[in-house]
């Protein structure tokens, strides 16, 4: 072998090796755009681009659990010509009834039609009067639903299922999985406010999660930050009263409805800030201390020690607002 031939095939070795190690060389990207009429933004570190399999998920939720999807399955579901609920409807299924179980009610998929009622839903509605509330919570109930394998039984076939306040979180976990599997370490997944989080960002430190103040302005596209979540792994889910209400008789109407008594849930509770393991799960527990209410939110989350816990409230005294957190929500809290 010939010293310049040698140099030739040592060249190329370099070559292909350098090509390899750039093909796995893992990069930053970012995704963002519109789902669910909700903002969306995705941030992971990669070999590739991953857009086309994030897109995927959001095609499969859609066809699956969308009350606004006229031939999603959950519009199947609840139009009563399915009875076949799919992986997603299950999981969703079973982890309300968990959260329904231990919020004593406040959490249940099946208000949409007492949602409706109020005008907040995907059909319009009137102020209902009291005799029509009490009718409609007469279908309103998770007990009125049996899964017998992936067969949905309805008590009443009137029972109608909107996920609205846990599919975002579900959306969040199945996307930070489908991320994990393809090799990702540090990614960040947002949608509509709900997030779910591992690792490190650009600059090597936790991401920086913040958390909004509470607003009566419904249109504002600004956000003022309450605080800041140092955030490594595990979800953040916030819901509030703040931005979906009406005035209706001089009183104030907010979208969060209470599903044991059918009332708009308009008190001094504005905002329910949520951390948890999974983003399904604090998407419905936020849901369920706005529909329970201040008191009974911080009698329940006092000494809770999975879930982090954080309220924002009104001072009906002096206006002012009054943030209650306990200790797993405090020892997230990024102080600078």
């Amino acid at each position: 072998m010939t010293k310049r031939y040698a140099a030739i095939l040592i060249a190329l070795v370099v070559a292909l090796v350098g090509v390899f190690v750039m093909r796995d060389r893992k990069h930053f990207y970012s995704h963002e755009g519109v789902v669910w009429t909700t903002e969306y933004h995705i941030t992971y570190e990669a070999t590739h681009d991953l857009g086309d399999s994030i897109q995927i998920i959001f095609n499969h939720l859609d066809n699956s659990v969308s009350p606004y999807n006229n031939a999603s399955l959950i519009t199947a579901l609840n139009n009563n010509t399915s009875t076949q609920a799919d992986g997603y409807i299950c999981r969703l299924l079973k982890a309300s009834w968990t959260v329904n179980h231990e919020s004593g009610g406040a959490f249940d998929p099946t208000v949409m039609p007492l949602v409706n009622a109020w005008g907040f839903g995907y059909k319009s509605g009137t102020l209902p009067s009291r005799a029509q509330l009490d009718s409609i919570l007469g279908f309103v109930g998770m007990d009125k639903l049996a899964l017998h394998g992936d067969t949905l039984v309805k008590r009443d076939p009137r029972v109608m299922l909107d996920f609205s306040s846990i599919a975002k979180g579900l959306a969040c976990d199945e996307i930070g999985r489908m991320l994990a599997r393809n090799g990702a370490r540090n990614w960040l997944v947002e949608i509509g406010g709900e997030v779910m989080a591992s690792g490190v960002n650009k600059r090597g430190t936790a991401w920086q999660v913040s958390v909004d103040m509470p607003t009566d302005e419904q249109e504002e596209v600004t956000h003022e930050s309450a605080m800041t979540l140092a955030l490594d792994s595990g979800a953040v889910a916030t819901s509030g009263n703040y931005r979906k209400w009406r005035m209706e008789g001089g009183n104030k109407l907010s979208h969060i409805i209470d599903p044991l008594t059918g009332d708009s849930r308009a008190g001094t509770l504005l905002s329910v800030t949520v951390t948890a393991r999974d983003c399904m799960t604090a998407d419905a527990w936020a849901t369920a201390c706005m529909a329970m209410g201040d008191s009974a939110t911080r009698a329940l989350m006092k000494g809770c020690t999975d879930l982090g816990v954080m309220t924002i409230s009104a001072d009906t005294v002096n206006g002012a607002l009054v943030v209650w957190s306990n200790t797993p929500f405090a020892e997230k809290v990024n102080v600078k």
